[in-house]
């Protein structure tokens, strides 16, 4: 008799990618998985939140330079501006597809928080190509390292390197941690990143819920800039 096969692996067997941006975002981080990961425990994750938010923060001052209207968003021709300046060879349904994946709550624009998450997508995709070292690093050097845990963090959740995290996965990164209730703190973490409840995270998916788990808000993006525009006024 064949051994038994769990929901989450079956998941996992019949899962197809719906889109040429996913599918090349699931090979990127199978190609950063063959180089392991630094991380060695969900609490060595959890120690990395204070430093990952003040990396984050460091994002907004982009997220103004390519906010050309100064509207607080970034709309599909500023995202094709903002992908040229950075000499990304993306073709235009993979910009489509990047946008339609960020823009979260269907707006028609990438908000703050949105465009964290564009940009570490961009960044998992370039990754292979030295090429593009020199122009990513152009006034964006204190982003690399932060980027760069949040690709590290999301190899070691995914076990089995298939590119998303299941919840088994969760559940075992979390219980070697020694925590109590560590199984009812996996389950909050695991439904907290799958955002369409399909029983399986992907990278995306994992990014938005890592900016709230960090502590950046877009509630609170939009209170500093009242403030900002208060102490102009």
């Amino acid at each position: 008799m064949g051994a038994a096969v769990t929901k989450s692996e079956s998941l996992q067997k019949e899962w197809v990618p719906e889109t040429k941006l996913e599918a090349k975002i699931i090979e990127a981080v199978q190609r950063r998985a063959t180089r392991g990961t630094a991380m060695k425990s969900f609490n060595s994750i959890v120690l990395k939140f204070p430093k990952i938010d003040e990396g984050l923060r460091n994002c907004k001052a982009i997220f103004q330079e390519f906010d050309e209207d100064s509207n607080g968003s970034i709309d599909h021709t500023e995202l094709k501006n903002c992908i040229r300046k950075l000499e990304i060879s993306f073709e235009e349904d993979e910009i489509n597809d990047l946008f339609k994946a960020c823009d979260i709550n269907e707006d028609m624009g990438i908000t703050f928080t949105e465009f964290i998450v564009l940009l570490c997508l961009v960044y998992l995709l370039k990754d292979d190509s030295s090429t593009l070292q020199k122009k990513w690093t152009m006034g964006m050097p204190k982003l690399e390292p932060t980027f760069e845990t949040l690709v590290d963090t999301f190899v070691f959740l995914d076990e089995n390197k298939d590119g998303y995290v299941c919840r088994e996965e969760m559940v075992r990164a979390i219980d070697e941690s020694g925590e109590r209730s560590s199984g009812r703190i996996a389950m909050k973490r695991f439904e907290e990143m799958d955002w369409d409840k399909n029983g399986m995270v992907n990278f995306k998916e994992f990014l938005f819920a890592f900016t709230q788990w960090v502590g950046i808000d877009e509630n609170e993006e939009e209170e500093e800039e009242e403030e900002d525009n208060k102490e102009k006024a």
